[in-house]
């Protein structure tokens, strides 16, 4: 039995689905994954780039950036998102670290699951630049807690700019956990703040190694600063939302990927 056409709305989620997932994409991929005429695709595009969700391109069309799709900035609503990801995410990437380590945890609620993840661990030096991290690390007698300092940013509980990414080049950081609120294959790590940027860079000058928390949800999300292309990356810790395909690609660019 043929499945019934789609209305409209439905393609147009559809069609932001497959963007989120490939970043940018032909009109010819379009009509076979719609199963839809060239002349509906273009209609489909041209609304949504009306309402600023998608920008034309040669030949095809990508998520606009700077879009809604974007989680909130705010602590304590992104707090309560996606937590069963952000809980498989942070478990996957508790196992990269060994006794003994200085590991960094940049700010986000990703990054914080972490920590308890981390009590089983001995002789370990986390570093953070959030403060919430911060607070539960003191929970934990096996670790030495050093906080960065720096700009506090009172929306996201946590500080950056040039005084936090000084901190950080004053240290030898074995691995550093970074989180990402916007990344996909052709922009790579982006983020709304150069304070952001400076302090993200600056951990990856110190770390020897450098992994990237982020869940699926945020794949394909653009904003205007950028951080680093995905080959400057070692690992990539995301969940199993994301799809093989792009798993496939990211691997194509060089950094192993975790799928928690």
């Amino acid at each position: 039995m043929s499945r019934a056409p789609l209305i409209p709305e439905q393609r147009h989620q559809e069609l932001l689905r497959l963007l989120r997932s490939s970043g940018v994409l032909s009109i010819h991929e379009l009509t076979d994954r719609l199963n839809v005429s060239h002349m509906t695709v273009r209609r489909d595009i041209a609304a949504l780039e009306k309402s600023g969700q998608v920008v034309s391109v040669q030949g095809g069309v990508r998520l606009a950036e700077w879009v809604g799709n974007a989680p909130p900035r705010e602590r304590a609503s992104r707090a309560v998102l996606e937590l069963p990801r952000k809980q498989a995410i942070a478990e996957a990437a508790a196992g990269l670290v060994e006794d003994g380590m200085v590991v960094f945890l940049d700010a986000g609620t990703t990054c914080q699951s972490v920590v308890p993840f981390l009590a089983a661990r001995t002789d370990l030096t986390v570093v953070t630049n959030d403060f919430h991290a911060a607070l539960a690390l003191c929970g934990l007698p096996n670790v030495q807690a050093i906080h960065t300092g720096g700009e506090v940013d009172v929306s996201s509980g946590s500080s950056s700019g040039p005084l936090a990414a000084k901190a950080i080049g004053a240290l030898n950081i074995d691995i550093g956990f970074l989180s990402a609120g916007s990344w996909d294959l052709a922009h790579g790590v982006t983020s709304h703040s150069t304070d952001k940027v400076l302090l993200k860079q600056a951990v990856m000058e110190a770390a020897s190694s450098v992994a990237l928390l982020a869940d699926s949800t945020k794949w394909g999300i653009v904003e205007r600063f950028k951080v680093t292309s995905l080959d400057r990356l070692d690992t990539i810790v995301a969940d199993d939302g994301l799809p093989p395909e792009v798993v496939a690609r990211i691997a194509e660019e060089g950094p192993s990927v975790l799928r928690a």
